[in-house]
């Protein structure tokens, strides 16, 4: 759980980090601390060797051969030194500071760096590790005398110089090193954390309780974005998006204070249009009985005909008028029932037909085959499509195509069954597409406004969507989304 928090990993980030980079210095450094004694000791191994070798020459050529024995013990006894000898090529020892080792072979290790024309190695002998250097004594034309005039190797000079000290020396200045490194680690860690604690934990903590804060309604929250990295450039869109939430919030809220204020004039309207409506209905259809039968009364050449069938045709205008008021002040509760959309397109479509303008409108009919059943009012849908339709002919008063098109497809994961009426004629201009839902808005000479409102009413009420697209020059298309559901009580197209 510690390792998932940003903390934890940045401490286990720089943790390693910081290991493998200053273990890595420390490592080099302690490397080439070892070379430097090795070396050291080795350079005075080689110095030590050259007196020695002068010491012994100069007794050599005079003859006094014990003397070099005893040069060689009272050298022997330094310190450091584990022994100095000369043996023969064939590794038996012919003087040495041990004289235990006089006449035996010599260890391994010094013949083989002779052997292998080598100067020097390390090894570890009984006493620890030693470096071994060695120097073969060539003839000499003084040493004619005793060894001949053949060049030849008279003997092989070794110094075997102890190491325990520098091991030792080495040891504690790895354990230093080891030391620092974990306190170098242990402060950058801890500094690191500070840093991120001050700088990053802190701010972020910050950010997340105004975050809260906005999310629990409270749009007041506001951070301090004054500082000039990456963490105040997040702070200071935090403000700007709280204060396009705000502007949002107060648009929203104005906008709905508005949509309720429409609503209440619609409701209102509603109620009053109901009863102007009834109140003229009834006075309407008195006035058309009394005039059909004064105009019984006349012979069948009177002039008059033409008045009264003027006067019949305003008052049947007027009922249609009081009819639409009064469905849209009170519409009729829908009664449900499976719907083939297929099959009352085609009756609506058959009672259009009898429509005179539609004469001269060409039909395209694309029904797709066993489209799923709607769980609609049969009635008020027909209403939808007869009204949409003869909207579609009367746009084409010059004729034109009218397009029924039927599909079943997925809608926001919901599956629905789409119907598209579409015409040909002139299409309607960007500002009065946005209100040709609104109630009473026509752009017709004897319309009433209230057609594609109660066509949305009702699609609404069957839980479907309607929509509409036109572009000038090229015609409308009304698309109608009504919900394809196994259980009628879940119907709705979401939104």
């Amino acid at each position: 759980m510690f390792f998932k928090t940003l903390t934890g990993r940045i401490l286990v980030l720089s943790l390693l980090l910081f290991t493998v980079a200053i273990g890595t210095v420390t490592l080099l450094h302690i490397r080439r601390e070892h070379a430097h004694i090795i070396t050291t000791n080795r350079e005075t191994a080689e110095l030590l060797l050259s007196i020695i070798e002068r010491a012994i020459a100069s007794a050599m050529v005079v003859g006094n051969s014990r003397d070099v024995q005893t040069i060689i013990e009272s050298i022997g006894t330094g310190p450091q030194l584990v022994a100095v000898r000369i043996f023969h090529p064939n590794g038996r020892v012919l003087k040495s500071s041990i004289p235990d080792e006089l006449g035996r072979r010599i260890n391994p290790h010094d013949l083989a760096i002779f052997e292998r024309g080598a100067t020097y190695d390390v090894f570890k002998g009984p006493a620890g590790k030693v470096v071994g250097v060695i120097k073969a004594i060539w003839s000499e034309p003084r040493c004619t005398p005793c060894h001949g005039n053949a060049p030849k190797v008279l003997g092989v000079l070794n110094v075997n110089y102890a190491l325990a000290g520098p091991e030792a020396q080495i040891y504690a200045t790895s354990q230093f090193f080891s030391l620092s490194m974990l306190v170098m680690i242990g402060l950058l860690t801890v500094g690191v954390l500070m840093i991120f604690q001050r700088f990053v934990r802190r701010p972020l903590r910050e950010l997340s309780a105004k975050m809260a804060q906005v999310e629990a309604g409270d749009l007041s929250a506001h951070l301090d974005s004054s500082r000039p990295d990456e963490i105040g450039q997040l702070m200071e869109s935090f403000n700007s998006m709280v204060e396009r939430l705000n502007r949002a919030q107060a648009e929203l809220e104005q906008y709905h204070f508005q949509q309720m204020e429409r609503a209440d004039r619609l409701a209102s309207v509603g109620e009053m249009s109901a009863g102007i409506a009834h109140e003229i209905k009834n006075p309407l259809a008195a006035i058309n009985g009394a005039i059909t039968v004064l105009a019984s009364d006349f012979p069948a050449d009177d002039p008059r005909h033409d008045v009264i069938a003027k006067v019949l045709e305003q008052i049947a205008r007027l009922d249609r008028v009081t009819t639409d008021l009064l469905y849209f002040g009170k519409p009729g509760k829908p009664a449900f029932t499976w719907v083939d959309v297929n099959d009352l397109l085609k009756n609506t479509l058959f009672f259009v037909a009898q429509h005179p303008e539609a004469r001269k409108v060409h039909h395209v009919q694309e029904l797709t085959r066993n489209l799923s059943p709607v769980w609609v009012d049969e009635k008020q849908l027909q209403q939808v499509f007869f009204n949409i339709i003869i909207n579609a002919i009367q746009a084409m008063q010059s004729g034109g195509t009218l397009l029924i098109h039927t599909d079943q497809c997925l809608v926001d994961g919901q599956q629905v069954v789409q119907v598209v009426i579409g015409d040909s004629g002139p299409g309607i201009p960007p500002e009065n597409l946005e209100r040709i839902f609104t109630p009473f808005f026509t752009t017709k000479t004897q319309g009433t406004g209230l057609g594609l409102a109660i066509c949305r009413q009702l699609i609404e009420y069957q839980g479907g969507k309607i929509k509409v697209t036109s572009r000038l020059g090229e015609g409308t298309r009304v698309t109608i989304l009504l919900p394809v559901t196994a259980n009628p009580g879940e119907s709705g197209v979401r939104n």
